[in-house]
């Protein structure tokens, strides 16, 4: 019986150790929203086109398969979307995607619904939270931007 527990020992030992070495100076790609512009609507849900950069900052190219990302304010789920079609981004290097954005309604109508209850607010927070699926040993890549609007200052001084 306690063969089998070192057995046991030295394989997860072994299989752990394994797993950290594939690539233990990995860092998270970087994800910021470029560009972000109302589409033609074709029915009564507001669309948008949002513009990504990525930067890889990793020795190995990033052959992205897909993403999904929500974009939330003040903790309300505004947008939601998906892409499939996406670049590959060859190591140290970056890229844009542009991905088409649907709005969540009724989430949409509580966020105005809260910031009307609070006319004197001087900040919105905003998150963007993307998961990017690159296949192989990182396949999914989970990357958050956080930040605050000012609602008291023009945008182009953001």
């Amino acid at each position: 019986m306690k063969n089998n527990y070192t057995s046991l020992f030295i394989f997860l030992f072994i299989f752990v150790s394994g797993c950290a070495a594939l690539d233990p100076g990995y860092e998270t790609p970087v994800v910021s929203i470029t560009s972000f512009k109302a589409m033609p609507t074709q029915g009564l849900i507001p669309r948008f086109q949002i513009a990504l950069h990525i930067v890889n900052p990793n020795g190995s190219p990033l052959d992205l398969k897909g993403i999904s990302y929500t974009i939330s304010l003040e903790d309300h789920k505004i947008m939601t979307g998906v892409a499939n079609q996406l670049p590959k981004i060859e190591a140290y290097d970056e890229g844009d995607v542009v991905l088409n954005a649907s709005v969540n309604l009724f989430n949409s109508i509580n966020f105005f619904t809260d910031l009307m209850r609070n006319p004197n607010k001087n900040q919105i927070s905003y998150s963007l939270n993307a998961k990017l699926d690159a296949g192989g040993v990182h396949s999914l890549i989970r990357a958050t931007k956080k930040g605050r609007i000012s609602l008291k200052q023009p945008l182009h001084n953001q």
